[in-house]
């Protein structure tokens, strides 16, 4: 039988794990991509970002205010998890494609942005947890806009906009 209030089953932490984990590693790809496809990803990433963020964003919104039935906790699974960790980090692959033409050391590079997003993300999760209890569809609805924000950032900077 499962807890059926959300503030008696504290949030796991496979859910913060995927952000800390593809935080980690994009950078890691993008320094092995290096000068090989720089021109192809630089020119696409922030739209592959924006799509996937807004689309997300869309989606919660969509949910918040049409979805009238009760549920028990906003999903954390892997399949609204993963596509938002893979957006979320894409920024990070072009970080990484910076690293490779720096002379650093990616794997330290990376293990710190993994322990600093893992450790965040966690905190994330437990106040967002205690926030959409209270306020459920407006904490959804409020993430959703945020996401589709963070999108239109990244768009936007990537275009020179701002």
């Amino acid at each position: 039988p499962r807890c059926p209030d959300t503030r008696c089953r504290p949030p796991r932490r496979r859910s913060p794990s995927g952000f800390g984990i593809f935080q980690g590693i994009m950078p890691i790809i993008g320094y092995l991509l290096g000068y090989t496809f720089k021109d192809l990803i630089i020119n696409i990433d922030h739209w592959i970002a924006f799509v996937l963020l807004c689309s997300i964003g869309l989606n919660m919104i969509r949910e918040s205010l049409f979805n009238n039935e009760e549920k028990e906790n906003y999903k954390l699974d892997i399949r609204t998890m993963l596509p938002l960790s893979i957006a979320t980090s894409i920024d990070a692959l072009v970080i990484g494609i910076t690293l490779s033409f720096l002379k650093t050391n990616v794997l330290v590079s990376s293990l710190i942005i993994t322990i600093i997003t893992f450790i965040l993300s966690i905190l994330g999760v437990y106040i967002g947890n205690k926030f959409g209890t209270k306020y459920k569809n407006k904490s959804i609805f409020l993430g959703g806009v945020i996401l589709i924000l963070m999108g239109i950032k990244i768009l936007l900077e990537h275009l020179n906009i701002i």
